[in-house]
């Protein structure tokens, strides 16, 4: 019985964070921004890999859609953004418009460092795990509020799926998340 509330705890809160301080939005062009896991080896680690996946199902078919890749360099490999952006080519088939940021090597970065490609869209979109895509919503926020008024959800949530590490991620989101206010936590209305 605590096995099965600790399942649904952490889908809960993963589904909480995926709709916080994120809008409805309006228009057709749309920016995802697919951020980087620390990725020292020479091909995109399965974390990556899950990002990647979920940002292209988060474009959905919209050829007014960029996918932005966003990490730099954690190691002596190629940049995060450069690996996503080859399995997502490479393996995956993705041929839209494609650009990276491979210079950031935190959350922060990610968002100041990809800022200039948000400027003339819509609608952004922010993938990650959900408390890390809640951080960084918070930090363009931060940054930039009228960016952040084109903020809409992502598809970076979807019931079951890492449902044994949501939990983990959940615990380890609550530890991450400890740095934002309480307003930036809010599920969206």
């Amino acid at each position: 019985m605590a096995g099965a509330a600790f399942l649904v705890w952490g889908e809960w809160l993963n589904w909480r964070w995926s709709r916080a301080l994120v809008g409805s939005g309006t228009g057709s062009s749309e920016a995802v921004v697919v951020l980087g896991y620390r990725n020292p080896q020479p091909t995109a680690n399965s974390v990556n890999r899950w990002r990647v996946r979920a940002g292209i199902r988060s474009a959905g078919d919209s050829r007014a859609t960029r996918v932005i890749f966003s990490g730099g360099v954690t190691g002596s490999g190629a940049a995060e953004a450069r690996l996503m952006a080859d399995y997502a080519k490479s393996v995956l088939g993705l041929d839209g418009t494609v650009l990276l940021e491979d210079e950031s090597t935190t959350t922060w970065e990610n968002i100041t460092n990809v800022i200039p490609l948000l400027d003339d869209v819509d609608r952004i979109k922010i993938v990650s795990q959900p408390a890390h895509a809640l951080k960084a919503r918070a930090y363009l926020r931060r940054q930039r509020p009228d960016l952040a008024e084109r903020l809409v959800r992502a598809d970076e949530y979807r019931f079951g799926e890492w449902m044994i590490g949501k939990p983990l991620l959940a615990l380890y989101g609550l530890w991450t998340l400890r740095v934002l206010k309480t307003e930036e936590r809010e599920v969206s209305r």
